[in-house]
């Protein structure tokens, strides 16, 4: 078995057996993405650091608001198809089964389900500060950066 193939099995099987603590991101009553934490745990062999699973469900349309994780990022699409752009860097569009890497306190610009017409939804993993956000929204004129 390939190693692609062992994470993505060790992912979804993450995913079916943590119980989920339903947790939403920014804005999400507003029609923001909706994070959902599957675990949380504070690392004894890095002091201060927090290891967490989340998932992240887009609806048709919807995008999370330009933001940094404090730690670093692995996201895998699950479901759809997800369009992310990273500071410095074009927009990807990734697909189920594809995943990417976002190093610390990186804007993240653009991430926004790929489709107006299906969901989309995300296996993060994310060494976090201690009890920190998940994330942090940047102030409203990162927008301006993003390209198509």
């Amino acid at each position: 078995m390939n190693i692609r193939m062992s994470s993505a099995l060790l992912l979804a099987s993450l995913a079916i057996v943590a119980p989920p603590a339903l947790a939403h991101g920014p804005g999400s009553g507003d029609g923001e993405e909706k994070i959902a934490v599957l675990q949380r745990h504070a690392l004894s062999d890095a002091p201060g650091k927090t290891l967490l699973a989340f998932t992240v469900e887009y609806a048709p349309g919807q995008r999370s608001v330009p933001h940094v994780h404090e730690g670093s990022v692995i996201a895998y699409v699950l479901e759809g198809a997800v369009v992310s752009q990273l500071e410095g860097e074009p927009q990807v569009t990734y697909r189920a089964g594809e995943s990417w890497y976002e190093a610390p306190r990186i804007g993240h610009l653009v991430s926004r389900n790929a489709s107006d017409t299906r969901p989309a939804r995300l296996l993060v993993w994310a060494l976090n500060e201690g009890d920190g956000p998940v994330l942090t929204p940047l102030p409203s004129n990162a927008k301006a950066k993003t390209s198509p």
